[in-house]
């Protein structure tokens, strides 16, 4: 009997010096982060839709195709008339999973996007959670799976596609500027050349270079580096972008000729603008007219104001340090100027509702401190008053209301997503079949995108992408 409560005893110690170094606080924390993962699995079988890999198959049946001798643009999926349609860089990038059978190409898929997505939204919510002294693998665990729960991110995962990698991409050259205008041109002279080309940021511009190469729609982030002047990043991504073509032209030539010369026209091989996962403005104005062809002159007039409004606020954004805001401002326009814009390419929501949130936290922590520094203290030493005790607690809890609503009903919209139970297809249903409420639900995150562009705030100061040097001649300048 001894020996046995000796030997207890002994593993008590054991368990103890193990669980010595975790605390309470990080035992609650990591039940939290189970208890959201837990619940955006739950929102994910009941507002999403069924996941079968339908798109990855497309892409693993086309290299497979390709692989095995045959012309990659030339493969048509079984029971569908859908084929390989991004460019042949994309192609050769996807070429290795055809050793691989379907799902498990599905699953590699999935696994990258999802570490895509959580490197992107450290990155993101860094300066946030610094600010606020909240510690980042929580903040970066509990969004996760909150984002991946949403429309857009579900979408990807669940059907194979390469949207949060491309976003990935992208973010990481505004990580890049971020890093340059915060150490400048030049480096600690004890980091070695590696560290010293990583944190410099004189990389920025090769992600959105390679995922034009992917994707032609990124080359929207082009155009706004040029408008910004953002000359350096904005020729690395332009060399990168023709480099990569270029190499992908001597690889596969007839690919390539294949894709520029009669593919990337085609614009039947990817669907019909009235489709309801179309929810660019072609797909609105298409369900609109209750057209399966969106109306052209109309489009192009809404598009080109739209493009002008976007990358003009994206501009201003830039211009008064909220590099997030402007870089999310150009993705929105152009998810809403697309031709197609499938409800899994519209991943620019995840920045737009952090954004609201920040702007809304922003808001609450500026009023609060300006009224304690313009009201006097209360002769007993408590909170000063104005028109009553309770104006110093109202005031700054309103202050941010409006931004944190607008950024709680974004989520839920994306989250819900009612596109779906107002689904039509043309010409059998009419998308007025449910009324003017159900052409609403139907087109409701179009709505949301184009509202977007013309109204999300951004945070001057905030993240300002602005190099030293030049920062530096601007002061002298002015002196």
């Amino acid at each position: 009997m001894p020996a046995t409560v000796g030997r207890r005893t002994e593993r008590l110690a054991t368990v103890r010096r193990v669980t010595r170094g975790i605390d309470r606080r990080t035992i609650v924390r990591a039940s939290v982060v189970t208890a959201v993962v837990y619940a955006a699995w739950l929102a994910v079988g009941a507002f999403g839709r069924p996941y079968n890999f339908f798109d990855m198959k497309i892409y693993h049946g086309a290299v497979v195709w390709w692989a095995t001798g045959h012309e990659l643009y030339g493969f048509v999926a079984p029971d569908t008339t859908l084929g390989f349609t991004y460019p042949p860089f994309a192609g050769l990038v996807m070429l290795p999973m055809a050793h691989l059978p379907v799902a498990a190409a599905g699953l590699v898929n999935a696994a990258a996007s999802l570490a895509a997505l959580a490197v992107v939204l450290a990155g993101l919510l860094r300066p946030i959670v610094d600010r606020l002294a909240w510690p980042l693998w929580f903040t970066v665990a509990l969004a996760v799976p909150l984002a991946a729960a949403i429309e857009p991110a579900r979408e990807t995962l669940g059907y194979g596609q390469v949207n949060l990698l491309l976003f990935g991409l992208v973010m990481a050259d505004m990580i890049g500027l971020r890093w340059r205008s915060r150490r400048g041109p030049h480096t600690d002279a004890e980091d070695g050349p590696l560290l010293r080309f990583v944190y410099s940021g004189a990389w920025a511009g090769v992600g959105i270079g390679l995922a034009t190469a992917v994707k032609l729609t990124p080359a929207l982030f082009i155009a706004y580096l040029m408008i910004t002047r953002q000359w350096r990043a904005a020729v690395t991504a332009i060399v990168t972008t023709i480099g990569v073509t270029i190499g992908t032209f001597a690889i596969v030539g007839a690919e390539s000729r294949t894709y520029f010369g009669s593919v990337l026209w085609q614009t039947e091989r990817v669907g019909a603008a009235d489709m309801t996962p179309n929810q660019s403005l072609a797909g609105l104005l298409a369900r609109l007219y209750d057209s399966i062809e969106t109306p052209g002159l109309l489009w192009l007039a809404f598009s080109v104001l739209i493009l002008a409004l976007g990358l003009s606020r994206a501009a201003n954004s830039h211009a008064d340090g909220d590099e997030l805001t402007a870089f999310t401002l150009v993705g929105l326009t152009g998810n809403v100027i697309s031709p197609i814009s499938w409800t899994h390419h519209l991943v620019w929501v995840i920045p737009a509702i952090i954004v609201l949130a920040d702007a809304a936290v922003r808001r609450r922590e500026a009023s609060r401190g300006l009224v304690h520094r313009t009201l006097p203290a209360s002769p007993n030493g408590s909170l000063p008053t104005v028109n009553g005790p309770r104006s110093p607690i109202w005031y700054p809890t309103l202050t941010g209301l409006r931004h944190g609503i607008a950024a709680v009903g974004l989520y839920l919209l994306f989250l819900i997503s009612p596109i779906w139970p107002y689904e039509h297809q043309l010409p059998e249903v009419s998308h007025y079949q449910d009324g003017l409420f159900g052409a609403l639900m139907e087109n409701s995150l179009a709505v949301a995108l184009i509202v977007l562009v013309a109204a999300l705030p951004w945070r001057p100061g905030a993240e300002p992408a602005f190099y030293a040097d030049r920062m530096g001649r601007v002061a002298a300048a002015r002196r």
